[in-house]
C-alpha cells in the first residue's frame, strides 16, 4: 500500500486530542444562502470548519458587525481574512486613490469585526489587466511604492485587532518568503503581517520538486508574522513551456504534510483557508484529505 491509499483509506474525520503542536483551524467558503451570521457561523462549524472568510459587511454597519464577530465566536470560528483583491498601483490616478480608499475600509472592516487579517496584493502596473505580469512588478521602484501603501493603509487605519497583509504572488514582489521578509522590514508596523500562499511561489520546476523546503524556509523566515494561509495545490500539466494548474488539495505535488506540520508550531494559530475551488464536493475532498493527512501526523484541529 502506498502511503497516499494509506491516507485515503484513514477516517475522514479531524483529529481532535493526544496531538503535538497546535491545534489548526481550517476553514473555506461554504454555499449556504443565508445572510444570518448565527446561521452562517453554524454551517461553518457544520462543515468542520474553526476558520471562516468574513461574510458581506461593513465596518459602519456596527450591528451586523457585532453580530458576526458574537456568533462567530460562540461557535469557535474565527474569522481568518477580509479580502480586498483592488490594484494599489493602478495607473489612473482617480482609481488609485478610490482603490486605497476601499482597502482602508476593508482593513477597518476587519479590524471591527476582529479577523486575523485583511489582505490584497501589492497591484500590477499591467496596463490592461489589474493582477496582470509586468517587469516593473519586480523593480525597486514596485517595491518602494507597495512599502509607501502599506503605510500609508495602516497609519490611516490605525488597526488595534487585526493585521494588514500582501499575498505572495508569481508575477509581482513579494515572491519569495525572502522578499517577503524584506517587505515586513522595510514596513516596519506592528499592524503589517505575513500572508501565506504556498502555491504561489511554486513557478519553476526547481521550486515544485523542493517546495518541502520552500515551505520549511517560509515557516522559519516569517513564522512570527504569520496570520493566514490558503490551501490548495499544483499539478505540473504536460505542455511546451513549464504549466502548472491549481487543483484540489492531495491531486498535486505539494508536501501537506510538511505545510500541516509547520502550520501546527506557529506561535499562532494562523487559519489555513481552502480557496479557488469550483464545486462544494472539491472543499469536501480537499478538506478530508487535509483531516486524513493531519491525523496521520498526529496532529489536531480546532
Amino acid at each position: 500500500m502506498t502511503r497516499r491509499s494509506l491516507l485515503l483509506s484513514a477516517v475522514a474525520l479531524p483529529s481532535r486530542g493526544g496531538a503535538s503542536g497546535r491545534p489548526i483551524r481550517l476553514g473555506g467558503p461554504i454555499f449556504l444562502k443565508s445572510d444570518d451570521p448565527a446561521e452562517l457561523a453554524a454551517e461553518h462549524r457544520r462543515l468542520g470548519y474553526s476558520a471562516a472568510y468574513c461574510p458581506k459587511a461593513t465596518a459602519a454597519d456596527t450591528t451586523r458587525v457585532r453580530a458576526i464577530e458574537d456568533e462567530f465566536r460562540r461557535r469557535n470560528v474565527v474569522i481568518a481574512e477580509v479580502g480586498a483583491w483592488v490594484n494599489l498601483i493602478d495607473a489612473d490616478s482617480a482609481k488609485r486613490r478610490a482603490n486605497l480608499d476601499y482597502v482602508a475600509e476593508r482593513l477597518a472592516l476587519a479590524d471591527a469585526v476582529g479577523a486575523r487579517c485583511c489582505v490584497d496584493i501589492g497591484g500590477s502596473y499591467n496596463p490592461t489587466r489589474w493582477d496582470g505580469p509586468d517587469p516593473r512588478n519586480i523593480s525597486q521602484q514596485y517595491f518602494d511604492q507597495l512599502v509607501e501603501n502599506c503605510r500609508k493603509l495602516i497609519d490611516s487605519v490605525r488597526p488595534k485587532r487585526t493585521r494588514f497583509a500582501i499575498e505572495m504572488m508569481w508575477w509581482a514582489l513579494p515572491d519569495s518568503p525572502e522578499e517577503y521578509l524584506r517587505l515586513v522590514r522595510a514596513v516596519d508596523r506592528p499592524a503589517f503581517g505575513v500572508h501565506v500562499d504556498v502555491c504561489n511561489i511554486i513557478v519553476s520546476p526547481r521550486r515544485y520538486y523542493n517546495n518541502s523546503a520552500i515551505i520549511r524556509e517560509t515557516f522559519r523566515l516569517l513564522g512570527g508574522w504569520i496570520v493566514s494561509c490558503h490551501a490548495k495545490d499544483l499539478l505540473w500539466e504536460r505542455h511546451s513551456q513549464v504549466h502548472f494548474t491549481e487543483t484540489v488539495p492531495g491531486r498535486g505535488g505539494i508536501d501537506y504534510a510538511t505545510y500541516l506540520g509547520e502550520l501546527s508550531r506557529l506561535p499562532v494559530d494562523a487559519p489555513l483557508m481552502l480557496e479557488h475551488l469550483k464545486l462544494a464536493e472539491e472543499y469536501e475532498e480537499g478538506k478530508q484529505f487535509i483531516f486524513r493527512m493531519g491525523k496521520a501526523q498526529g496532529l489536531t484541529f480546532a
